[in-house]
């Protein structure tokens, strides 16, 4: 097989020409789809990467407010504890001092009952006591008996303080000496005497007889009385202990 140099010339020649072809109507458009697409696959990456700041920036701000959410929760917690502890001991006080409170008024009404109770037994043994002591001296009562009473209140008489004068010296004040049983002549003579000298004038006192004070006189002048008698004086020794009780 023979080589031709025509043929040869004319496909260097097509193949030239095709090249030219290619370069100018297919290579170039191909070339700005390609720059183009570069163009656009760089500017997706550089969104892309914007993208990717961002949401870090986000991500770090993110971070940061949730740490300070868990720090602010973490203080409200703190916050809750403190109060709840302050409110606890707060009611357990409260409820401590009114545990007190109410065993001191317990305790005060257990003291009073005591005093109540022990009241009531030296009532009782006041009353059993007057009773025994006016039952053994009302056996022992008789003339005699009033007449050692009898000369008690003369002595008082002349004892008697100058305050308590007043009332005996008016002269119309009438003054009487009830016995419990009659007096003899000369006690009746020492009253006379006494309460003359007292009043400083001459009396003729009112003698009388009354069972009812069992022994003793009681003397009588107005408002002022000298009691010096078995009843006058149990109802004062009766009276004085449950005062004192």
């Amino acid at each position: 097989m023979e080589f031709d140099w025509t043929t040869f010339a004319l496909e260097v020649i097509n193949f030239l020409v095709l090249v030219w072809l290619l370069k100018h109507f297919f290579y170039r458009p191909v070339l700005a789809v390609i720059e183009r697409r570069q163009a656009a696959t760089a500017k997706t990456l550089a969104d892309a990467e914007a993208v990717r700041g961002e949401a870090e920036r986000l991500r770090a701000e993110c971070g940061t407010r949730l740490a300070g959410i868990e720090q602010e929760r973490v203080a409200a917690r703190a916050r809750l504890d403190q109060e709840i502890a302050a409110e606890r001991a707060r009611r357990l006080a409260a409820v401590a001092a009114e545990a007190e409170a109410e065993a001191q008024r317990r305790r005060m009404r257990a003291v009073r009952a005591d005093a109540e109770a022990k009241a009531a037994l030296e009532r009782e043994a006041v009353s059993v006591a007057t009773r025994f002591a006016s039952r053994f001296l009302e056996r022992l009562a008789g003339p005699e008996m009033t007449a050692q009473l009898a000369d008690l209140a003369i002595e008082d008489l002349d004892a008697l303080a100058p305050d308590r004068l007043d009332a005996l010296r008016d002269p119309g004040a009438g003054v009487k000496v009830v016995s419990a049983h009659p007096l003899d002549a000369a006690r009746r003579d020492a009253f006379t005497r006494a309460l003359s000298r007292l009043t400083g004038r001459p009396l003729a006192p009112e003698f009388s007889d009354d069972p009812l004070l069992k022994a003793g006189v009681c003397v009588m002048a107005g408002a002022w009385v000298l009691m010096a008698n078995l009843r006058d004086e149990l109802a004062f020794f009766g009276g004085s202990l449950e005062h004192e009780g």
